[in-house]
């Protein structure tokens, strides 16, 4: 039997890279998929890309209005939330000296106060039980320069999956986080990497490599299934090795 069957299921920042994965994994094991994107040109690549069945809708991932009109529209095509996937997120790193508050500001919107406004509109769609998995980073772990911003608004979202994983848990509601590595997707060309900065970056994973989409969107999916009913809080560290070292 598919892992999801039937579980009513929001993906934000689903029209790229882990979250479009996750998306094509969650259909695959049977889930009715909502994702969430901002980018026109993504959103319908999305519809190519995962079909009739999904639920394609352009949402501002850092507007607390945005998060309370995404619930109205999935209480009204889905009723309730079995599993949600918070993913959506802004990845810009810079030296300390070079941040003014506009950037500040949008970096803690979209990966911190977008989260937590979402997670506040959702709470009465959300069935018992149900499942929240939130996508931190191994930036909250160690020290990498030029990420303070970055590893903050994540270190946030990782102490929010504990807490309101002890908050929700009396009405079956777990919440867990993700804390994925270097991934190849399109996110560090956005950033300028070339292939002298790709090499230096993979040198710092024990496994040798950057890690694949799929290999993150397997995790979710059992975060998300009722495979990981035991799961509380807890954080799966996905990054081949990097924050060992």
């Amino acid at each position: 039997m598919k892992r999801l069957t039937g579980k009513r299921t929001l993906i934000t920042g689903g029209t790229s890279g882990i979250g479009l994965e996750t998306a094509r994994q969650f259909l695959a094991e049977g889930a009715r998929v909502a994702v969430t994107g901002t980018n026109p040109e993504t959103l319908a690549a999305a519809r190519i890309a995962l079909g009739p069945d999904a639920l394609i809708l352009r949402a501002d991932a850092g507007s607390v209005a945005g998060q309370q009109a995404l619930a109205q529209t999935l209480k009204e095509n889905f009723g309730q939330l079995d599993a949600v996937f918070i993913n959506a997120g802004v990845a810009e790193f810079r030296p300390l000296a070079d941040w003014d508050e506009a950037a500040f500001d949008r970096s803690i919107a979209v990966n911190l106060k977008g989260p937590f406004f979402l997670m506040q509109a959702l709470l009465p769609l959300l069935a018992n039980p149900a499942s929240v998995v939130l996508n931190t980073s191994i930036n909250a772990h160690i020290g990498m320069p030029t990420s303070s911003l970055y590893a903050a608004t994540k270190g946030g979202l990782l102490t929010l999956a504990r807490t309101l994983s002890g908050e929700l848990i009396g009405r079956g509601i777990r919440v867990n986080a993700i804390s994925p590595g270097p991934v190849a997707t399109p996110l560090h060309g956005k950033l300028g990497m070339g292939p002298d900065e790709l090499k230096g970056l993979i040198a710092q994973i024990p496994a040798g490599r950057r890690g694949e989409p799929s290999e993150i969107a397997k995790a979710v999916v059992f975060l998300a299934s009722d495979e990981s009913a035991f799961t509380v809080g807890s954080e799966l560290v996905i990054d081949g090795g990097m924050s060992t070292l």
